[in-house]
């Protein structure tokens, strides 16, 4: 079946197709990638008029997961994401400029461990279209994408360990899919 684009309208976030990961550089030798377990948010279209496309995203800083729990207990204290002072870390878009045909620029604001900066990332969609032959909530017209972004996390005053420990650059990769709202 092919797929046919975006139709204008509210997009809903599914948080089982959905992945945010990031990637840290570990003591100069190697990098490792972990996830966040819960994200939540919605994204809209209006095709006549891309750039007040808008994405909304809140993830909850306490789902961190990189497949070590002590790790996880460690990254989730005062040293690092402080998630019982900041517990949410949200994205905010501001404007959408496309870059051809299935792709775009998406400017907004993320607020990490209490401190907002500008950040954009780059977006590509994967495809589109009405899924009729799964069942709800996995069916439906569907959307996906992957945007990435690059961040250093002493923007947002996360500095453990720096400079030797952990690099202070990290990337992100978000995988969305979106269940168009009725």
């Amino acid at each position: 079946m092919p797929l046919n684009g975006n139709p204008d309208g509210i997009y809903t976030i599914d948080p089982q197709h959905t992945n945010v990961l990031f990637t840290i550089g570990h003591v100069g030798i190697t990098e490792f990638t972990g996830h966040f377990d819960k994200i939540s948010g919605t994204y809209t279209f209006d095709n006549s008029a891309p750039q007040k496309d808008r994405v909304r995203i809140a993830i909850p800083a306490a789902s961190i997961n990189t497949n070590f729990a002590l790790r996880d207990q460690h990254l989730r204290s005062k040293e690092f994401f402080d998630v019982k002072k900041y517990p949410d870390i949200t994205f905010v878009s501001t404007k959408y400029a496309p870059n051809g045909d299935k792709a775009g620029n998406l400017y907004g604001n993320l607020t990490l461990h209490g401190v907002t900066k500008p950040v954009m990332f780059k977006v590509r969609e994967i495809g589109a279209g009405e899924i009729s032959y799964l069942p709800k909530p996995w069916g439906g017209y569907l959307s996906g994408f992957v945007a990435t972004a690059t961040i250093h996390r002493s923007d947002f005053g996360m500095t453990a360990y720096l400079p030797e420990g952990l690099s202070n650059t990290i990337r992100i990769k978000v995988e969305v899919e979106g269940v168009k709202q009725s």
